[in-house]
Parts: C-alpha cells; sequence; structure tokens
C-alpha cells in the first residue's frame, strides 16, 4: 500500500524535472561580434508572433534586461535587430502504475494484490527563438533556442520567460572555437 502513496510524489519529481529549459544556438562563423554595441526590436516580425501582448511583453522586458546586462545601449539606429518567434505543442503525459492481479512478490499467485493506479497529466512545451540581426546587412548572425514546458500560472509567466530568455541569450556573443 505504501507503493501507491510514492505513485503522486514519483510523478511530481517526474514533471519538476521537466521544468528546465533546453537551449541551443547557431551563428554565422565569419561575423565579429566586437562591433555590435546597440540594439533595436524589429517590430514587423515581432507583430506577426502569435502569442498575447502580455506573453509578447514579458518577452521583450526579458530581453531588454540581458541585453543591457551584456553591455548592450538600446538605440533608433541599431548595430542589431532583434527579432523573436515561438512554437508550442501540448503534451499528454501518462504515468501508470499497475501492481495488477495475479503474481506478485515472488510467491505466484496473489488474489489478494491491488489493481494499478493511472494518471493523464497535460502540459504545454513551448520554444522561443531570439534571431539577431545585422541592421546594415539585414542578415541573421545568430539564432538562440530554448524550449520547456510552459506555465499558465501567472505569478510565475515573468519568471518562466526570463528563465528562457537568460538561459538563450547566455550563449551570445558566441564562443568561437
Amino acid at each position: 500500500m505504501k507503493t501507491i502513496k510514492l505513485v503522486p510524489l514519483l510523478f511530481l519529481f517526474v514533471m519538476a524535472s521537466c521544468s528546465s529549459v533546453s537551449v541551443n544556438s547557431d551563428y554565422d562563423k565569419n561575423v565579429d561580434f566586437a562591433p555590435y554595441k546597440t540594439y533595436a526590436f524589429f517590430k514587423a516580425g515581432i507583430d506577426k508572433v502569435e502569442i498575447s501582448d502580455l506573453d509578447k511583453r514579458r518577452i521583450l522586458h526579458a530581453i531588454d534586461d540581458q541585453m543591457t546586462a551584456k553591455g548592450f545601449t538600446k538605440s533608433e539606429n541599431p548595430d542589431l535587430l532583434i527579432n523573436i518567434f515561438t512554437k508550442s505543442r501540448q503534451q499528454v503525459n501518462v504515468n501508470q502504475f499497475n501492481a495488477g492481479w495475479g503474481y506478485g512478490w515472488g510467491y505466484g499467485w496473489n488474489p489478494y494484490m491491488m489493481g494499478g493506479q493511472t494518471s493523464v497529466s497535460t502540459s504545454t512545451e513551448g520554444t522561443l527563438y531570439i534571431d539577431l540581426i545585422d541592421a546594415k546587412k539585414k542578415e541573421m548572425i545568430w539564432q538562440g533556442e530554448g524550449s520547456g514546458i510552459l506555465t499558465k500560472n501567472t505569478a510565475h509567466k515573468d519568471e518562466r520567460v526570463a528563465e528562457f530568455v537568460s538561459k538563450i541569450l547566455a550563449q551570445y556573443p558566441p564562443v568561437k572555437k
């Protein structure tokens, strides 16, 4: 009977492990990133992103914070244009603990063994892309991508968005090898 009580705890642990953000980036290896000091948002691209205006503002605010922390200045005549886009997909998680009827405890048939327990949960996995575009050449020079489970809890959205953005932009500027 104690084993059945562990199932919700195990489920909680599995869901907590999904809270991290997985990041990747790609860049033009022929670009010298040192001269870039100013930025602005690419409004035409950001306007096309199909998320709420509240979430857009969260993302742009988090990008502002990270770019400022990296020493960049927002400008009307920027070196870099920043664009974003997003993807999301629904995930269905089925967790099953099935002690089943029948054989158990290594002693053969056990008619007293309890049945199983199944839990189903859904979550939304989101991917945020941040593109850095050379403003003069109009060419993308860097792209960062972060994927992870999204929250619907309004109290935690700012924190979750900030986590996505900080982990993505931690890879900028790229370290050339």
